[in-house]
């Protein structure tokens, strides 16, 4: 065993008690701590983290984790914490104070990670403080985000690459993904400027995980069937959050123990929610693909998607969180042809034509108020659903749209999240006293303000308005109030605190005439995403080994089937002919009785559902049973 090999099992024993590694885990550190540049591909819940932080606590030095949800970086800080590992994240919800003091622990004291938003990576206040700090390490997580052909493309993860500037010679890039097409994972290490291309790819295999799907209209039936037969906790995926809500509650009638999870929730609501759903107290959880991401929770069940995601990619990822804990569990995606049109349908209306672009873009500066030839630089809360309902479009409509607009340049959008109010001073520091309208209290604000925050003349700082009341010996209301005098004299930019989506302008309101929208940021992506829903479609009309089919669009070579998705369990009783011959006894022994609800008669067989189903088809085929007025019967004898 080499001296690497040695500190990593020791790190490994010492810090989570295992003796040995899982899947590639083992061959994805080595790589990282011979320096090479590694691109490791593995599967919701393969354990990506212990890829950068096993390495890093081996050495000496910090590992700075570039990672998209704020959500995700508490959670991993608080876990490595528990274990008595020095952690910090860096993320918009912070004030200024908190950063510093955080970015200083990082230079001067014993941090050893440092999770930070991509969007964080461009200010210029973490690039000269990065230059300082004795990094090791810079793992990027979610990376199919940085390919333009990725499902889940963000402009900001574009410039990641740069941050080699800043980092000694030698520190090597660990891109991590779940989930990434053969020209994704190249187009990923292409842009991290990888010294040489690098891949390691854990097996698609999840030989636990029964993949089916369902080709109906009733999709709660479908669901109710799942629930009475598969003990244990699980997740309902819907598109929208009014579904979600209504799914819940449906469910709640019925008896199950259910709760919605969407963003349209306040944080206080979402983390209550989940966290009940993590202890057992809520069994299902109808959620939208808000919910999910990070989460730790080994044993669940089963993953329904009531509603088909748009890509292989996504479903992948989501139905991948059931069963963690390597016991049997069930992935169904429902979809019928109502859904394959509307899917179709979104993808037109989610490109419309550049001209339509360019007055989505006019329209969405008159609605935040930016005058042309203004604006740049600027950042501003964004009620999306407000904006939606003006211009009677779909919110992912407008958000295809605005991730268009940032591929050329014009602006940026993140996520609803909860912030800091924000302050950037508007006027020279000459002419702050000279407005008449100025008085004592003002003046307090003022001098306050530019003993705490430095570079407030520049951009926008975040602040603390408790830390604020505090300073100042009045209340937090009072302090806000101050705050919006100084903003309508025109002192101040004040963004109160929100938890709405942001808009970031990159350059001054153009003119919708100059506006210019490159073909491939349009029509390629266009196809891309046309792509992508055939080969989702494929997937649920494939009559092959459906694990068979997402290993292998995932770039794997002569997969195995698995055995225990719908298709290889209606082949294995095909082979059986006249199917399973306890099933088809039980079936003819409960009929004998009477008609019965077929419901009622597949939850009376201790088998899989889908195999009971499988035999029903094939006594109606042979004449001995048939429907009547939504039950079966025994066919009667002439």
């Amino acid at each position: 065993m080499t001296t690497h090999e040695e500190a990593i099992y020791r790190v490994l024993k010492h810090y989570w008690g295992y003796e040995d590694f899982r899947s590639i885990q083992r061959e994805v550190i080595l790589s990282i701590m011979e320096g090479e540049d590694t691109l490791a591909l593995m599967p919701t819940g393969g354990g990506k983290s212990l890829t950068y932080q096993v390495p890093t606590l081996a050495c000496e030095g910090l590992c700075v984790v570039v990672t998209p949800l704020i959500a995700l970086m508490k959670d991993q800080v608080d876990r490595l914490r528990s274990l008595h590992i020095r952690a910090v994240a860096i993320h918009c919800g912070m004030s200024a104070q908190d950063i510093d003091r955080e970015l200083d622990n990082c230079i001067y004291g014993d941090t050893r990670f440092l999770y930070v938003s991509p969007e964080r990576l461009e200010t210029e206040i973490f690039r000269t403080r990065l230059q300082r700090m004795p990094v090791t390490l810079l793992a990027v997580d979610e990376a199919h985000c940085i390919s333009q052909w990725g499902y889940d493309f963000r402009p900001s993860y574009l410039r990641i690459a740069e941050l080699r500037e800043y980092l000694p010679e030698g520190v090597p890039i660990l891109a991590l993904t779940a989930s990434a097409t053969p020209p994704v994972q190249r187009d990923i290490m292409e842009r991290l400027h990888f010294t040489k291309p690098h891949l390691l790819q854990a097996s698609f295999a999840r030989p636990n995980l029964s993949y089916s799907v369902r080709h109906n209209t009733d999709n709660f039936s479908q669901t109710l069937r799942v629930l009475e037969h598969v003990p244990g906790s699980g997740i309902i995926y819907v598109r929208k959050r009014n579904h979600a809500e209504e799914v819940s509650l449906k469910l709640t009638q019925r008896g199950v123990s259910a709760a919605y999870y969407h963003a349209g929730m306040t944080p206080e609501a979402r983390a209550t929610t989940q966290q009940a759903w993590l202890e057992g107290t809520t069994r299902v959880i109808v959620a939208t693909n808000a919910f999910g991401m990070g989460i730790d929770k080994p044993d669940v069940r089963f993953v329904i998607h009531y509603d088909p995601c748009d890509t292989l990619e996504a479903y992948y990822q989501e139905a991948g969180r059931a069963g963690r804990d390597g016991k049997r569990a069930y992935a169904l995606l429902l979809i019928n042809e109502t859904d394959e049109y509307r899917m179709e349908k979104r993808i037109e209306n989610s490109f419309p034509p550049r001209r339509k672009i360019k007055q989505l873009y006019d329209h969405l500066c008159s609605w935040l108020r930016i005058p042309i030839g203004e604006g740049g630089g600027t950042s501003h809360p964004f009620n999306i659903y407000g904006f939606c309902a003006q211009e009677h479009l779909f919110e992912e409509t407008v958000i295809q749209i605005i991730k268009i607009l940032q591929l050329n340049g014009y602006l940026a959008y993140e996520d609803a999240t909860e912030r800091h109010p924000q302050v950037v001073f508007t006027v020279p520091r000459e002419e702050l006293y000279s407005a008449p309208a100025i008085d004592a209290e003002l003046e307090e604000l003022i001098v306050m303000l530019l003993r705490c925050y430095t570079g407030i003349f520049h951009f926008l700082r975040p602040i603390d308005i408790e830390e604020l009341s505090h300073l100042l010996e009045c209340t937090e209301e009072h302090v806000k109030e101050l705050l919006s005098r100084l903003w309508k004299l025109h002192i101040i930019k004040y963004i109160p605190p929100t938890q709405e989506p942001m808009i970031h302008l990159y350059q001054d309101r153009l003119p919708k005439r100059a506006l210019r929208i490159a073909p491939e940021t349009h029509k390629e992506r266009k196809e891309m995403a046309e792509k992508r829903l055939r080969a989702l479609l494929s997937y649920a009309h494939y009559e092959g080994c459906r694990s068979q089919a997402l290993a292998t669009y995932f770039g794997a070579t002569q997969p195995e089937p698995c055995g225990v998705c719908d298709n290889c369990l209606a082949e294995r009783n095909r082979k059986i002919e006249g199917g399973d011959p306890y099933i088809r006894a039980e079936i003819l022994r409960l009929l004998a009785s009477g008609p019965m609800d077929l419901h009622e008669l597949v939850h009376r067989i201790p088998r899989p559902p889908e195999h009971s189903l499988f035999v029903v088809d094939i006594l109606r085929r042979e004449g001995l049973i048939r429907d009547k007025a939504y039950c079966v019967e025994l066919t009667p004898k002439a």
